[in-house]
């Protein structure tokens, strides 16, 4: 990954198979122009080790391309039979069940499958290298069932619902309609691809499924991250939080760098704020006497506004983690065995083994859902008004009692943040010996990151009502004009779509088009990567 990056264009992503990022492919999964082709560095290093292949395959014993799999390794396969072992193994694993996993997280693992194979000790096919080009720039989507994966040897069964849509089999998503691969691929005037040696198993080992859905994970994080910390500037306005939480100094005797970062990005954001409350001007308004006595002044916030920096620093040291873990598997090699052309040897090991992504996803969900449990907190503290002791219950801006205001929101935060917390068990522990104990300590990466994604859906849902809620307490303080410019902007993105709550009324809808600001609005993007 040190090589010079090959050139991109504006509408195009070249692969070489060692610089590929989650940003450039979360760019081509959300923009059907962009396209990818394949560096001719890299066309020539898979002609070269399928070259090499092909010269060695009539004699030597070779696991998966002369051989059978897993505990049928020493059944010797004949020689006129090996196209056939291929489309044995693709057939018998896309038997996986379930819903479709999501369209984007499917291309996704597209692309990181082509940049595997694009390095060239997979022994493949150009023209196997092309079909899959192919069908990436053509959004033609195989379907792959949730249930399958074990995550190792990497993500066979759902690699395999995208292996035999290349050969004209099983079904695809295209032109959002689900069809019959043979018939797209027929209007399309386009053929099936013959599996050679080898290709069936380079095509489904690996953790192209996992490090693919993973790689767009991390982008939704970052937003995650960026909506998290300018809520979390906008509710410390709002109730006149203390400076000193946020400080410098404070932060420079415990130097944790996500804590500084975070600390930093909360001084930036607040920087012209003029409802913060200065320590310093505190202690002065506070006399101290001989006797105990209770003073109104309020000396200390409580931790979900007072150790934002303490509680966000965590996840952005794991946030930048987990991106140099997903960088390095998008780009390296993960099926077996490996052909290694320049030494002329064939590696076998366990590259496909899928802990790197499954464990680091599991640090990733476990920030995410505390990161929920923070949103909802707040959201507790602003609708309570036996905590807060400011504003009116539920934030009710007409008649409490008659109308109820954000009281049925909260649930919807109380449930979501409730279902997170059982999402959040690690599910890279849950490893169950499989394939006659030949997998017998497997990752389940792909269903840990299908799992995440879902605990990354509640954290948007969750976040979008604690903006409702700080956007409900602006117009009741009517402080909008003392606000910072990011609070002032957090809150104008807030009230596009999600008008004050006076009289009663669902609110689905507008917290619907809500989470899609989160989601996808650049603005309020923090740059946690510099």
């Amino acid at each position: 990954m040190n090589k010079k990056k090959a050139k991109n264009t504006k509408n195009t992503v070249v692969l070489t198979g060692d610089d590929l990022t989650p940003e450039e492919i979360y760019m081509i999964v959300n923009d059907p122009d962009v396209h990818v082709s394949v560096s001719a560095k890299s066309l020539v290093k898979v002609k070269r080790a399928k070259k090499f292949l092909d010269e060695k395959v009539d004699t030597t014993v070779i696991y998966g391309i002369t051989t059978g799999f897993g505990p049928m390794a020493s059944h010797i396969i004949g020689k006129n039979q090996l196209e056939e072992l291929q489309y044995n193994l693709v057939r018998s694993h896309a038997v996986g069940v379930g819903n479709p996993i999501e369209n984007r997280f499917v291309l996704a693992s597209m692309i990181v499958r082509l940049n595997t194979l694009v390095k060239g000790y997979s022994g493949v096919s150009a023209k196997l290298i092309d079909q899959l080009t192919f069908y990436i720039n053509k959004r033609i989507i195989p379907i792959i069932p949730e249930h399958g994966a074990v995550g190792t040897s990497g993500d066979l069964v759902q690699l395999a619902h995208i292996a035999i849509t290349l050969i004209g089999e099983g079904e695809v998503v295209f032109n959002n309609r689900r069809e019959k691969t043979a018939n797209v691929l027929k209007k399309l005037k386009r053929k099936a691809h013959k599996l050679e040696p080898k290709e069936g198993l380079a095509l489904i080992n690996g953790t192209a499924v996992m490090s693919g859905i993973a790689a767009l994970l991390i982008m939704d994080m970052e937003r995650l991250m960026s909506a998290a910390s300018r809520s979390s500037a906008l509710a410390l306005e709002l109730i006149n939080g203390l400076n000193d939480a946020i400080s410098a100094d404070l932060h420079a005797v415990r130097p944790h760098k996500g804590q500084k970062e975070i600390a930093k990005t909360l001084r930036v954001l607040l920087s012209s704020s003029i409802l913060l409350n200065d320590r310093k001007k505190l202690q002065a308004r506070v006399n101290i006497i001989d006797n105990v006595y209770v003073t109104p002044e309020h000396i200390q916030d409580v931790y979900s506004f007072r150790c934002v920096a303490q509680i966000l620093g965590p996840a952005l040291d794991i946030y930048k983690k987990v991106k140099k873990d997903i960088l390095i598997e998008i780009n390296s090699v993960t099926d077996n065995p490996i052909i290694d052309v320049e030494k002329q040897i064939f590696l076998h090991g366990g590259n496909f083994h899928g802990d790197y992504i499954a464990t680091a996803i599991d640090q990733l969900k476990i920030s995410i859902v505390k990161m929920t449990m923070l949103s909802e907190r707040r959201i507790n503290f602003f609708l309570n008004r036996n905590v807060n002791q400011i504003f009116p219950p539920f934030l009710n801006l007409n008649q409490p009692g008659l109308t109820l205001a954000l009281q049925g929101a909260q649930f919807v935060a109380t449930s979501t943040t409730a279902q997170s917390q059982s999402l959040a068990y690690p599910h890279s522990v849950h490893s169950i010996s499989t394939n006659a104990d030949n997998q017998d300590v497997v990752s389940m990466g792909t269903d840990a990151a299908l799992i995440a994604s879902k605990a990354i859906e509640n954290a948007f849902t969750v976040l979008s009502i604690e903006y409702a809620t700080l956007a409900q307490a602006v117009d009741h303080l009517n402080v909008l004009n003392k606000l910072s410019p990011s609070s002032k902007l957090l809150f104008k993105k807030t009230r596009k779509v999600l008008p004050k709550v006076v009289e009663d009324r669902p609110l689905t809808s507008d917290l619907t088009k809500l989470i899609k600001i989160l989601e996808n609005d650049k603005d309020i993007v923090v740059d946690f990567d510099k």
